[in-house]
């Protein structure tokens, strides 16, 4: 069995584009992958046909590990680009391998390692301004069946917090753990905003709202920082979505800088990528969740990789609070119910692209505005609410 044809598809939904890859085999297979890099999909797609294409044509799907390896050797420059290009590819290819060999790809990298798998909650904020809509909308999706909910109250901040900042900060915390009680899991985002000194200060202010985690409270690009607020802190730390190699993460993990590790399957080269930074996790006793931000290929894999890995808890979902066209994307998979993930059932991933009604939603340039531009948290899912037919 081969790799036969490489196809691209790139859709709009609301805020994002989504890119998606399907490898078709000589033996007809078809195998899906997701490509979606936040806001920088036409570079990876374009680098998916003039670089990894010629490539993976006439590779054996089975041969994932040197694919991978040569392409990470190969590929001089890294960077997030190219590692969700490969990662992409490497997804699409245990799609293909899970069909061919009848199985889901969960079963193939371990089985089941849990009982019950919950999400939780990310986007349910969309359209909030008030505490009391914080509140409100935190209050429903509980209803729905989420026991935890991420969201970032700090506005467009970078960098320092001023003194009135910070209290509104807190007064959005406050008023959704007072809501939602204290059996709920708040993940406070913060995606990189702050300062080591003032993501200190606001993480004592938070404390007693009982944090399930501080994520990214400092720039990506320091571990040093990052440890500094960890030391400081006396609730867990969760960072590694824009962190992009095994490297990376083995000095993430190694300096104990964060208690919660955040591959991206979509990003960091893919499952079995994040199988070995796992790994890593497992034998520092830290937790691992994957990120998952993009759309819902790239969501399946992080399920599949959860249900087959011990150190992983609880998943990200955005699925309830993006664009009504989402599920239609894809086919054959329902993966919530009463905020916890459904074992998949089906071979491969279980899902096959919705190519039919993608001509109805194209590509849009420019679609988010920016983490500091105040329209982002106004607009977030509050796109285009015409549903599929």
């Amino acid at each position: 069995m081969k790799i036969a044809q490489f196809e691209t598809f790139l859709v709009n939904a609301g805020l994002r584009n989504y890119l998606f890859l399907r490898l078709t085999t000589n033996t007809g297979l078809t195998g899906v992958g997701e490509a979606s890099l936040e806001w920088q999909e036409k570079t990876v797609e374009t680098f998916l046909h003039e670089w990894v294409k010629d490539r993976i044509l006439g590779e054996d799907p089975f041969d994932i590990e040197r694919i991978v390896d040569h392409f990470v050797r190969d590929q001089y420059q890294g960077g997030s680009t190219v590692m969700t290009a490969i990662s992409a590819v490497e997804i699409a290819l245990w799609d293909l391998i899970g069909k061919a060999c009848g199985y889901p790809v969960y079963q193939l990298l371990g089985g089941r390692t849990k009982e019950r798998f919950p999400a939780y909650a990310n986007g349910w904020y969309g359209g909030c301004r008030t505490a009391a809509d914080y509140a409100a909308a935190a209050f429903s999706a509980v209803e729905q069946g989420y026991t935890g909910l991420k969201f970032d109250p700090f506005g467009v901040a970078f960098r320092e917090l001023s003194g009135p900042a910070m209290n509104d900060a807190e007064a959005l915390v406050r008023a959704v753990r007072e809501k939602v009680g204290e059996r709920i899991k708040l993940m406070i985002e913060v995606h990189g905003r702050l300062s080591a000194g003032s993501a200190i200060e606001m993480g004592r202010r938070l404390e007693k709202y009982l944090p399930a985690w501080y994520e990214e409270p400092v720039t990506p690009n320091s571990l040093d920082l990052l440890l500094e607020v960890k030391k400081s802190l006396p609730f867990p730390i969760a960072a590694g979505e824009r962190l992009y190699t095994l490297h990376d993460f083995y000095r993430l993990i190694h300096l104990r800088a964060a208690d919660v590790i955040q591959m991206d399957i979509a990003h960091c080269g893919g499952i079995l990528m994040a199988k070995k930074i796992a790994a890593l996790a497992q034998a520092q006793d830290l937790q691992v969740s994957p990120h998952c931000s993009v759309g819902p290929v790239a969501l399946c894999a992080a399920v599949h990789f959860g249900w087959s890995t011990p150190a992983v808890s609880v998943q990200e979902y955005f699925g309830d609070y993006d664009v009504p066209w989402r599920g239609a994307l894809v086919l054959g998979w329902n993966p919530l119910r009463q905020g916890e993930f459904l074992l998949p059932q089906k071979p491969g991933l279980g899902v096959e692209l919705g190519t039919a009604v993608f001509p109805r939603y194209p590509y849009k340039p420019n679609s988010f505005p920016s983490l500091w531009d105040k329209r982002w948290l106004e607009e977030l899912t509050q796109a285009e609410s015409n549903a599929v037919e």
